[in-house]
């Protein structure tokens, strides 16, 4: 089995549960649901679901030498994540997140970590020569790591999240990677984004839509649409894109077709929102082939 190495997104995080998000003016909320204080953001979410599907996935990311930086350490050491860090002088980054049962959320960055904190490159380098993919975060500090990552020429996958195309700051993200997954929540003409970045030469493009679905374009030119899974009950919309992005490379690094690395990210996407947790608890690779799906109605693609 190939390695995989997570480059950035660690925070730890608060998690409010509201009846409806606030509108704009001045008013006193009352939390629907106890409040979950966990480990948040992008990295901890993606190697959280690809340690539990047995895939060898190294974290780095940059956590605060204080309380909430060892809540990280600890919280991922038990969940069996091969975890390295270098620590950030300005702490470790925490987020507020306002969310309600349609899953929509309002994030609050409550303390930002350094855009370039030092790093220990000589042992960055040793983990990149290591892996055979690496997955690279849109977290600032990972900017100054794609030249690196590119003289030891590994595949770079990478998640844009709700990107819109007047925000410049993902553009070396863009250039470098070779698998994009994206949001199309700002970009309504996601097609003539994706056959543009299609056009520069990538492997790879997944757009996801929310309850929409997903839209694949391959490098041979094939569109795949797929449908959510309406089965699963909703519970916490936090990390299910990045559920669906390991469940996707799980089943590419397993040999499996693009339609069907459709349907193991759609999967665990369904799992995530049935879960308070980044990773669903029971998550396994036992428990993610379609098989064990049988009561499910699973989308048939024509």
């Amino acid at each position: 089995m190939k390695k995989v190495l997570v480059i950035g997104g660690t925070t730890f995080d608060s998690i409010v549960y509201l009846d409806k998000l606030p509108q704009g003016q001045p008013q006193t909320l009352f939390a629907s649901s106890p409040l979950n204080e966990t480990l948040g953001s992008t990295g901890a979410g993606k190697a959280l679901n690809l340690t539990k599907l047995g895939i060898d996935t190294t974290l780095h990311s940059v956590i605060g030498d204080d309380e909430y930086g060892h809540k990280i350490i600890r919280k991922l050491k038990d969940a069996g994540v091969n975890f390295e860090y270098d620590f950030d002088p300005l702490g470790t980054e925490r987020h507020v997140n306002l969310l309600d049962p349609l899953g929509q959320r309002i994030s609050i960055f409550v303390t930002q970590g350094s855009a370039q904190p030092a790093l220990d490159l000589e042992r960055l380098e040793k983990l990149i020569m290591e892996c055979d993919i690496v997955v690279l975060n849109i977290i600032s500090y990972t900017k100054q790591l794609i030249k690196l990552i590119e003289k030891h020429q590994k595949p770079i996958w990478t998640d844009l999240h709700d990107y819109n195309l007047e925000n410049q700051y993902h553009q070396p993200y863009i250039e470098a990677a070779n698998y994009i997954f994206v949001s199309s929540d700002n970009l309504p003409e996601y097609h003539e984004t994706m056959l543009q970045w299609m056009s520069q030469g990538k492997e790879l493009i997944v757009c996801t839509h929310g309850s929409g679905g997903a839209t694949a374009l391959t490098k041979t030119g094939e569109w795949i649409e797929l449908p959510i899974i309406s089965d699963y009950k909703f519970k916490d919309a936090n990390g299910a894109g990045d559920s669906f992005f390991s469940g996707f490379l799980y089943a590419y690094l397993n040999g499996k077709s693009i339609i069907d690395c459709m349907k193991y990210a759609t999967i665990l996407g369904g799992l995530c929102i049935s879960s308070y947790e980044l990773a669903h608890e029971k998550l396994s690779a036992e428990l993610v082939e379609p098989v064990s799906y049988t009561h499910l109605t699973l989308p048939t693609i024509a």
